[in-house]
């Protein structure tokens, strides 16, 4: 505890009539020493000591306590900063640096810690390095006169703004990089990217590859694609031109997009040869063909369902008069506009996404050649859903066509017409059609009932739903490259009109439908993952009962194993804590998948060259001072006052600013007023008995 002393006033008068009278008193001591009277100095200790008594001084003690002042020493451990040697070359740094502050009195060190900004969303523009925030959050309750200075041992890859406060507090800033100033690094950067695109068409990329640090003009540089991890034909651009790429899309849903640059003459780090772009592929609009039979109460049902999507282009082949009919209509009241059944069926089918046999039965109208296009339209990768009635177990069926060799399930020829509830098998328990379906997960299911079944024999496929006896009601199955659905029952319509409540039919058939045309989030078996924040969630689909764990490949090349946990039938799940951006790899032996952690291009690694770019205006103006590490040694700290230069060549310097706070405070008075007055008095008559003589 230190103690000063100090003069104090109190007037007893107002400033104005202070100043008044300091005013007079002055010139009456003036006229008395020029006219050299013989009590002018008498006067004088009259006028002073008027004055005196007016101004009322006092002696003012005050106890203070020495402040500490605050020194921040900010150590960047973003990604960026742990590129080469830059990690221990930083903590050397921050170990020496924390020494030689931990030695100085009357200094509190506040250390601060940086990484980057993982916990945003991948179209977040935000991010990267935020420096100068965690500054401000370190000395939010310091005051600008405590303030000795800040350190930061950092690369200068700083993706936030320093704020003007920081300029104007007085205390120094020093930038301490990891690095030396004449590095080079390739760097590929993605400047435009579609986020939506038609299925089946192309996209266009417009990206750029550039040496920066390199002297050497445009080279050439090969760049590797890769479409879910499919890889691409390699293409060849030039370093520092904007140039365009075009990728074709081949399904909806995520198509993860990466593109990849050889490695340039000079290199820091691969990381930022690779960039990422997701594209959503959406079907333009789907094709489907819907072949009628006979005229039934579900037939408008297919036709609203199909026709309420308006992304669906419906092409409905129903036969209202059949070749053989004859009642008699006169040859000019019928159409003669013949139905193109020669382009549907031979020349477009290929065309079309889906097509949909509705109790459709042989009658002589869709020759057996057509039928045996449709069976090759499924084995060349189409799809085909046949929804069956009591036509599909005569002798008429459509099952005795060249379609037999595609359908998974055989007539008896037997029809079971008794009301039952369709439920849901063990294994549509783990299929994506019809897992979850809502109603099913009480027995019996919360839907109504159907009245007619076809029986048939399962020769293929998978059943997901089952009628009375465990006879099948949907089968799914998978024929060359395409895909074939039978639903042995045409009673779906019962639900849409609410019969004992209804049943899911819409989304039911939508899944059903989607299935058919390899909607990848509808695929049996599949792996998932998605980042959030700083948690990767890991599902995986299966028909199976267990799954091999999944070995995870983070953006820095490390691998980490991790094993699901069963959340549901043919569904596994995991989390797993992140603590880097960039591209996550999942395997598990058979199945694959990608997703990206932060911005799918994040900030951190846009450019990694060590920089003073950021940091020099604010060092110019608190006067502080930028050294590069891979040049220099690690400076010492030296105490400086305030305003002093406050760098050498070996040494930073930080404000000693002698800040104090009052403990208490105490005053005498060292002359009264009245004890003023009585002196004044006195030379007053002095000076008027010396005048006298």
């Amino acid at each position: 505890m230190d103690v000063t002393w100090q003069i104090s006033f109190s007037p007893l008068v107002s400033n104005g009539l202070l100043t008044v009278a300091i005013v007079l008193a002055v010139t009456l001591i003036i006229v008395s020493l020029w006219r050299r009277g013989a009590g002018a100095w008498w006067r004088i200790i009259a006028y002073a000591a008027l004055v005196i008594a007016l101004l009322n001084p006092a002696a003012l003690r005050e106890d203070r306590e020495p402040v500490t002042d605050v020194a921040v020493l900010v150590v960047d451990r973003s990604q960026s900063n742990t590129l080469k040697d830059r990690t221990s070359l930083t903590d050397a740094t921050a170990d020496a640096l924390r020494t030689s502050l931990e030695a100085e009195t009357g200094l509190d060190v506040r250390e601060v810690d940086v990484t980057d900004a993982l916990s945003m969303t991948q179209t977040s523009d935000s991010g990267g390095t935020q420096l100068f925030s965690a500054i401000e959050n370190a000395i939010g309750d310091v005051p600008p006169e405590r303030l000795a200075g800040i350190i930061a041992v950092t690369d200068g890859q700083i993706h936030d703004l320093a704020p003007r406060a920081l300029a104007t507090t007085g205390a120094p800033f020093h930038a301490l990089l990891t690095g030396s100033p004449d590095e080079a690094d390739r760097i590929l950067t993605i400047e435009d990217a579609p986020r939506f695109a038609i299925v089946g068409e192309s996209i266009t990329l417009k990206l750029r590859v550039d040496d920066r640090g390199s002297t050497a003009g445009p080279v050439p540089a090969d760049i590797i694609l890769h479409v879910d991890g499919e890889p691409l034909p390699p293409v060849t651009v030039t370093t520092g031109i904007t140039q365009e790429i075009e990728i074709e899309l081949e399904h909806g849903g995520e198509n993860v997009i990466e593109i990849e640059a050889a490695a340039g003459p000079s290199e820091i780090t691969l990381e930022n040869n690779r960039a990422v772009a997701i594209a959503n592929g959406i079907r333009d609009r789907l094709r489907v063909l819907l072949v009628s039979g006979e005229p039934h109460a579900g037939e408008r049902t297919w036709r609203n369902l199909l026709k309420a999507d308006p992304a669906v282009d419906l092409v409905h082949f129903t036969i209202l008069r059949p070749p053989e009919k004859q009642d008699g209509t006169p040859i000019n009241e019928l159409s003669l506009i013949a139905f193109p059944t020669r382009e549907l069926f031979s020349v477009k089918l290929q065309e079309f996404d889906l097509v949909i046999f509705d109790r459709y039965r042989r009658r002589g109208v869709l020759p057996v050649s057509y039928l045996q296009n449709v069976a090759n339209y499924v084995d060349n990768g189409g799809a085909l859903l046949m929804a069956a009635g009591p036509d599909f177990a005569s002798p008429f069926s459509i099952f005795r066509t060249p379609l037999a060799g595609v359908l998974p399930a055989a007539p008896t020829g037997e029809v079971i017409a008794q009301g039952y509830y369709p439920l849901v098998t063990d294994i549509g328990q783990r299929h994506p059609v019809t897992s979850g379906l809502p109603g099913a997960e009480q027995s019996p299911p919360n839907w109504g009932r159907w009245f007619r079944l076809i029986d048939s024999e399962q020769a293929s496929g998978n059943t997901l739903m089952e009628g009375p006896g465990e006879k099948p009601l949907m089968v799914l199955d998978r024929v060359g490259e395409g895909r074939v659905a039978q639903l042995l029952s045409d009673h779906a319509w019962l639900w849409t009109r609410g019969y004992e409540g209804g049943g899911p039919q819409a989304e039911m058939l939508r899944r059903l439908a989607h299935w058919l045309m390899k909607e990848p989030d509808l695929e049996e078996e599949k792996l998932q993952a998605r980042a959030q924040g700083n948690t990767l969630s890991i599902a995986r689909q299966t028909m199976g009962e267990d799954v091999p764990p999944v070995t995870v490949t983070k953006p820095d090349g490390t691998t980490q194993e991790v094993r699901l946990a069963e959340e549901g039938p043919g569904l596994f799940t995991a989390r797993m804590e992140i603590d880097q951006m960039g591209l996550y790899r999942l395997d598990d032996g058979t199945q694959t998948a990608i997703t990206a952690a932060g911005p799918l291009n994040p900030k951190e690694f846009a450019d990694v060259r060590v920089t003073d770019t950021q940091v020099a205006e604010l060092v110019a103006e608190t006067k502080g001072s930028t050294r590069y590490l891979a040049d220099t040694d690690i400076p010492t700290i030296r105490r400086i006052r305030p305003g002093r230069n406050a760098s050498g060549s070996d040494w930073i310097g930080l404000n000693a600013n002698s800040e104090y706070a009052v403990r208490a405070v105490s005053e005498h008075t060292l002359i009264r007023p009245e004890f003023a007055l009585l002196i004044a008095l006195g030379a007053f008559m002095l000076a008027w008995r010396r005048e006298g003589r």
